[in-house]
């Protein structure tokens, strides 16, 4: 046995070699104008994550451990949760949150297949996907052109006695208009699933996004507000939901021990349930048909880094949309950039812009030129989900016409926010914009 002195000062050793690998190879790089990328998204780390990533490998634990368990709660009073459920993905967490709806935990509230569930067709595919993998039908509505976020107006038409739960994705960091999506939920008595991947650190009113619905998901893919690589969590005020999240996640077990405990409720050899025979080892006792879709410690040791540094990577965020909102003000006579929803304070995932239906120009030049110059853009992920090939032939419902989520397949993009985007960086996607009009004789 090693004195915990002697194992201490080994991994300091060791974190000062990580330190100095990282100042001399992974350290910030000059950017020079043109032949340097400006990337859409990305990761911002230092010394401090990989630390606690080999800190974490040399436990040699691995899967679930101290530094998941730590992160956890953090996560969840930061979001003024009562509990966070970390999983493997945001796509995974957005599976989980509809698919903890369908637990007999619910008993008559439960989701079951045939179903409806209210959504948009505008955005990422795994805010749909979840409601046809449970057998239930996707109803959709069109967006906003404003905000890109649900066509409110339209809610209350698109509720049927099949309407069980409400599915929204607050747009690029711009949170839905809550008031009005909460008003027909409590009206109808409707689940509500807050998809916080895009907007982590978003308020409505002062109050943080996630906080108003029944259930709410977050991503750590390295394009988010965070990252441990692959990642996400639901997160939850309702003991039940935690309860239903954790089974579905961890392989639809019964039994709620951490890894590598054994026996918390006190009666593991003393549970009868389903056809079973009395004392079956609960540890082995299957409630719901689940996944394995656990988070590791390596993940919850890069988390725990970039919670400490996630508040200022939002407020940066806010920044750089509000420095390319003033830069490219001057050419909206082409360009319509989108508005946050009244009562917000989004915290942004990136900057949005529709070219207007009478610019002379086609969105493709721009993004040709823009990317020629090694700037980065991104559509607004599927654009239209029913036009999509995967869709052909799904079972599903929409409510009125998809008119502006057509505009916006056709005409919108978006550039990056993102932290790591330097000074020097910002006035180089300005100056290209400029450049672009420029040199088609186009004034502001």
């Amino acid at each position: 046995m090693h004195a915990p002195s002697e194992r201490d000062a080994a991994l300091d050793a060791l974190k000062g070699g990580v330190r100095a690998y990282y100042e001399r190879f992974l350290g910030p790089k000059p950017f020079v104008p043109g032949e340097s990328p400006v990337p859409v998204s990305g990761k911002v780390y230092d010394h401090e994550e990989i630390e606690l990533l080999l800190e974490a490998s040399l436990d040699c634990w691995w899967t679930e451990g101290r530094f998941t368990q730590d992160v956890a709660p953090k996560l969840a009073a930061f979001l003024g949760a009562r509990d966070v459920m970390l999983c493997n993905s945001g796509s995974s967490a957005n599976l989980l949150a509809l698919t903890a709806l369908t637990s007999p935990l619910f008993r008559e509230q439960r989701l079951r297949p045939g179903d409806e569930v209210i959504g948009v067709a505008a955005g990422f595919p795994t805010t749909i996907a979840p409601i046809l993998q449970n057998q239930c039908v996707p109803v959709l509505l069109d967006i906003q052109l404003a905000t890109c976020n649900v066509d409110v107006t339209r809610l209350e038409e698109a509720v049927t006695p099949r309407t069980r739960a409400i599915m929204l994705a607050h747009t690029l960091g711009n949170p839905w208009d809550i008031d009005a999506v909460m008003r027909v939920a409590e009206k109808h008595g409707l689940w509500v699933v807050e998809d916080c991947c895009d907007a982590l650190g978003a308020t409505y009113r002062g109050k943080q996004v996630g906080s108003f619905g029944d259930v709410a998901t977050l991503s750590f893919y390295p394009a988010h507000h965070m990252t441990c690589g692959e990642g996400g969590a639901v997160f939850s005020r309702q003991a039940r939901m935690k309860r239903a999240v954790e089974s579905f996640r961890d392989w639809g077990r019964d039994c709620w021990c951490a890894p590598g405990k054994d026996n918390t409720c006190g009666q593991r050899f003393g549970w009868k349930l389903g056809d079973l025979p009395e004392g079956y080892d609960h540890k082995y006792i299957y409630s719901h048909i689940g996944y394995n879709m656990k988070t590791t410690d390596l993940q919850g040791a890069l988390l725990a880094a970039q919670l400490k540094k996630v508040t200022r990577f939002i407020e940066t965020r806010r920044r750089n949309w509000a420095f390319l909102r003033e830069g490219l003000a001057p050419f909206e006579r082409w360009l319509m950039p989108h508005e946050a929803t009244p009562g917000s304070e989004p915290s942004w995932f990136g900057f949005l812009l529709t070219v207007r239906e009478d610019a002379p120009f086609k969105r493709g030049e721009l993004l040709a030129y823009l990317e020629r110059r090694k700037i980065a853009t991104r559509m607004l992920f599927a654009g239209n989900m029913t036009r999509q090939p995967a869709f052909e032939g799904v079972t599903h419902r929409v409510v009125g016409d998809l008119a502006n989520t057509d505009r916006v397949m056709r005409d919108t993009f978006w550039i990056g926010v993102w932290p790591g985007l330097t000074p020097p960086m910002l006035d180089w996607m300005v100056e290209s914009f400029a450049a672009f009009f420029r040199e088609r004789g186009l004034r502001a």
